[in-house]
């Protein structure tokens, strides 16, 4: 998984033989990631968690390949550290959306913010469609 390119639209990669159907873990996946309301961040683990199903990992290998036509910004890495390659494109939605952040020090790397995970974290509570 190359955290260096974006994340692709949301459809499954074509072979030479024509379109495929994305895989049904990944269509899973993508839909919890729509549920995330504005403003709020579930972890790899906590999409996992909510499927029953996977881990961190699949998660984070589903939203590189998939992820690109719903809101990846919202499906975060635990840390709350920005997602590599792809800090600005979604520090630029965190800000437009009003996502918890913590200011970085001047002597962070960057000067990035990481998200406020306690502040941003979202449980999945108020939606009826738990899968």
């Amino acid at each position: 998984m190359s955290e260096q390119n974006p994340p692709s639209e949301r459809a499954a990669p074509s072979g030479g033989d024509g379109a495929h159907e994305l895989p049904v873990y990944a269509e899973r996946v993508l839909d919890v990631a729509e549920l995330i309301p504005e403003g709020r961040v579930m972890t790899y683990g906590d999409v996992a968690e909510w499927l029953a199903e996977g881990g961190p990992r699949q998660v984070g290998r589903v939203m590189a390949l998939y992820g690109g036509a719903v809101p990846w910004w919202r499906v975060v890495r635990a840390d709350g550290h920005l997602l590599p390659g792809h800090e600005l494109r979604a520090l630029e939605h965190y800000r437009a959306e009003g996502t918890p952040l913590r200011e970085a020090s001047r002597s962070t790397e960057g000067h990035l913010p990481r998200l406020d995970m306690r502040r941003a974290r979202w449980d999945g509570g108020g939606t009826e469609a738990h899968t």
